[in-house]
Formats: C-alpha cells, structure tokens, sequence
C-alpha cells in the first residue's frame, strides 16, 4: 500500500515563508521522482518542483530562485518556500512516481492549503 502524508501548509503573510514536507510510504516500490503540484481556485493543477532519485531537480518559472525541493533517505521530500507571494496561493500537493518490477505508478497525497496574504 502506498502513502502519501502531507504537512506544513498555513497561513503567511507576503514575503513570508513556509516548509512543506511529504513523507512517502511505500515499501515494495522504488521511487522515481517526488514532487510538488499546486491548484488554485478556477485553475489547473501545475507543476511547482520536483526532483528525481538521482537528485536532479526542475523548477516551474515563477518560484526559481524562491523555492527548493530536497528529499532526504527516508522517502521524504520537502519544498522551502520563500519570499511567498498571493499568486502562490494554493492547494499543494505531494506526487510521486513510483516503479515496481517494469510498472510505474504515479500518487498523490490528500493536499494541504497554503494561503498567503497581501
């Protein structure tokens, strides 16, 4: 079985910060990549950072140089957020795409808010 447990969102005023964590919990699968995703009222859900198992990462544009994703050995990656801004918004939520045998699966964690104000 494969879980995903999302923490840390809030409340932040503008050019505040915030840490997400997920915690990945599945044991007979290897991971391939985790990231982060992120949804907005009336939007669609978008990339915000993710980050392989060799630990090459990838950034959507508008959180280079403010946000970073890092993974540590325990199947839990974590996204630092900085300098937030309203359009940051969001409902975050943790993915990962996992391999077992010649199969791969993508998950999603349940989400956590994250509300930044002006």
């Amino acid at each position: 079985q494969v879980q995903l447990v999302e923490s840390g969102g809030g409340f932040v005023q503008a050019g505040g910060s915030l840490r997400l964590s997920c915690v990945v919990s599945a044991s007979i699968f290897s991971i391939i990549t985790m990231g982060w995703y992120r949804q907005a009222p009336g939007k669609q859900r978008e990339l915000v950072a993710s980050i392989t198992s060799g630990g090459s990462t990838n950034y959507a544009d508008s959180v280079k140089g403010r946000f970073t994703i890092s993974r540590d050995n325990q199947n839990t990656v974590y996204l630092q957020m900085n300098s937030l801004r309203p359009e940051a918004t969001a409902v975050y939520y943790c993915h990962a795409r996992l391999r077992r045998m010649s199969y791969e699966y993508g998950y999603w964690g349940q989400g956590t808010q994250v509300t930044v104000s002006s």
